[in-house]
């Protein structure tokens, strides 16, 4: 209700915005956050070559032989003989057209090396979310006001939670790939092979996610709607999954969104300890080697990835709570 309305109260209120008009609102600024996030990954890498100690050329052809002919090609793509705002402004349009720059050690374009090697890291992050947020849901729906299951359940999250992933990943292929022989010990020929990176990189997030997730559906569980629905003869499982874990929901999205990072890190281990091709392993190859255009173009695709999930997450989250819209709408 306006003001003009209360002081005279002849004076029709004015219609707010439509519950699409904020949605769409909201959305547009998670985007622009995104972007302005995103923006200042990439400034971030263009400075670090600029504030690295020693020659940029040197650091740029890393440990390849340097001829005159590579010399060129770095200073003519870098622009280093122009101001470095023209090369700062060259850079950005290079990276919105999909030039990362060349990779002299490989004598390939870094474009090119990442759409190879970033499908298997990408299959594997989201395995591993699939695998954290399933063991979340199950092992909350089972355990949430059950008092033995839930103390059993707390020390196995303990346990999951605090094994880093390399030590979870060799553990699981003493047992499943030397012994029992069931999954293939390295590679990403089959589906089979996902499996294990999958899991030893997964649990450990999706035993964060369900001590969140279970204190959430205990709190939804003795919330008013429950006692109502349990007074009309609805089933606890329905109940449980239907309603109490819609509910739930939300704080495991948005941690969600934040762990994916954390996956995507791990993944970098993970492929090492598993033989999988990827991201991970280009990333150490190239440190080792002091790649730097692979380096770079490694950590703005990591960030562009991680950007991607968090706003998404943020959108998922003004989906499945309409209180977040209505917020918006009195702010």
């Amino acid at each position: 209700m306006s003001v003009d309305s209360i002081v005279n109260p002849s004076t029709p209120a004015r219609p707010g915005p439509s519950p699409r008009l904020k949605l769409a609102r909201r959305v547009g600024l998670r985007l622009l956050g995104g972007v302005a996030v995103l923006w200042a990954a990439v400034s971030v890498a263009f400075a670090a070559v600029y504030l690295a100690p020693g020659d940029i050329v040197s650091l740029l052809i890393g440990e390849q032989v340097r001829t005159p002919e590579i010399e060129a090609a770095i200073r003519a793509e870098w622009g280093l003989d122009k101001p470095l705002w023209w090369q700062y402004l060259s850079y950005l349009w290079r990276l919105l057209h999909g030039d990362m720059g060349r990779s002299y050690m490989l004598n390939t374009d870094v474009s090119h090396l990442l759409m190879s090697q970033i499908w298997p890291t990408l299959k594997l992050t989201l395995a591993a979310l699939v695998v954290s947020v399933v063991f979340a849901v199950l092992i909350s729906a089972f355990t949430a006001h059950r008092r033995w299951g839930r103390r059993i359940a707390a020390t196995l999250e303990l346990l999951l939670a605090s094994t880093p992933s390399f030590w979870m990943g060799i553990v699981l292929l003493f047992i499943f790939s030397f012994t029992l022989r069931w999954f293939p010990v390295a590679g990403d020929r089959q589906f089979s092979a996902l499996v294990l990176p999958a899991l030893s990189l997964g649990l450990a997030q999706g035993a964060v996610l369900a001590q969140v997730l279970r204190r959430e559906m205990e709190l939804a569980l003795d919330a008013p709607f429950a006692l109502t629905l349990r007074a009309w003869g609805v089933t606890e499982w329905r109940i449980r999954l239907r309603h109490a874990l819609r509910h739930a929901a939300l704080p495991v999205v948005t941690l969600t969104g934040w762990l994916t990072g954390g996956l995507l890190s791990g993944a970098v281990i993970t492929e090492q300890v598993f033989g999988r091709p990827g991201l991970g392993r280009l990333t150490v190859d190239a440190v080792l080697a002091k790649d730097l255009p692979v380096v770079l173009a490694v950590a703005i695709v990591s960030a562009l990835i991680y950007v991607v999930m968090s706003t998404l997450t943020d959108i998922l989250s003004l989906l499945i709570d309409p209180r977040l819209r209505l917020r918006e709408g009195k702010s």
